[in-house]
């Protein structure tokens, strides 16, 4: 038997709609540019477009991360801040203190079960901590070489359940793991799910554990994350829009 609060929708090809996720903010655009400058002008040419940002290490490394934080909520947006904190549990408790109040609604954390939980202990109510599970760009043998003894799926579902222990919000997981994440996981975990591709076709760019928009939502995803589909486009912002039209089909097809 299922546990109780358990995710009920694994295998019926519809996302996971009991949460209260406005259907364009389930789209998160990866900005993944070298610079602020890039980033804004990126931001104005998607426009209505994109909801959602994830700004991560690049944008935090070439200066002005916090500037380009506030200059999205200005714009009613939401952002992502995925910096996969990992440290000491007190630095990282530390560095998600000094986050919580400058507006953003995730953050990643990258650790063990005492960094999760000094993460979740400084997170205040309004950003949610996301721990990642296992990085989509890690098959198999990537996990021999880093020693783990396990299947991927296996090593996925044991993470997220020490997120969800550790008082975490949910995680960073690729789409293929979902479903079994969606049965053995009280279903109030958010996932979040990067490596989309919108169409079949072979990994790219590192990643090597992808699924298409369809899939990933078919599979229980609350979120996904979208990168160099949208951002190398001819046009950015008419292939964020088809792929907001694709996950509103999904939405309401369940």
């Amino acid at each position: 038997m299922r546990p109780a609060g358990v995710g009920r929708h694994a295998g019926r090809g519809q996302p996971v709609t009991e949460k209260s996720i406005p259907t364009r903010d389930r789209l998160i655009f990866a900005m993944d540019v070298p610079d602020c400058d890039r980033a804004r002008a990126l931001a104005d040419e998607l426009g209505e477009a994109v909801s959602f940002y994830k700004i991560g290490l690049e944008l935090m490394m070439s200066g002005g991360y916090f500037e380009l934080l506030a200059w999205l909520l200005a714009r009613d947006k939401k952002v992502f801040c995925d910096l996969k904190f990992f440290d000491i549990p007190a630095t990282v408790g530390s560095a998600v203190r000094q986050l919580k109040d400058r507006g953003a609604t995730f953050v990643t954390v990258h650790g063990n079960q005492s960094i999760m939980e000094a993460a979740a202990e400084n997170k205040g109510d309004s950003l949610k901590v996301l721990g990642v599970t296992v990085l989509t760009s890690l098959d198999r043998g990537d996990l021999d070489d880093l020693g783990f003894d396990c299947d991927v799926g296996a090593l996925v579902l044991s993470r997220a359940r020490r997120a969800l222990a550790a008082g975490c919000d949910g995680v960073i997981s690729s789409g293929l793991e979902v479903p079994r994440l969606r049965e053995f996981i009280d279903s109030k975990l958010l996932v979040v799910t990067p490596g989309i591709r919108p169409v079949e076709n072979k990994p790219d760019g590192g990643q090597k554990r992808v699924v298409t928009v369809e899939k990933a939502f078919s599979n229980g995803a609350d979120y996904i994350v979208v990168g160099r589909p949208i951002r190398d486009a001819k046009s950015p912002r008419a292939a964020a829009e088809a792929i907001q039209a694709t996950i509103a089909a999904q939405v309401e097809a369940a």
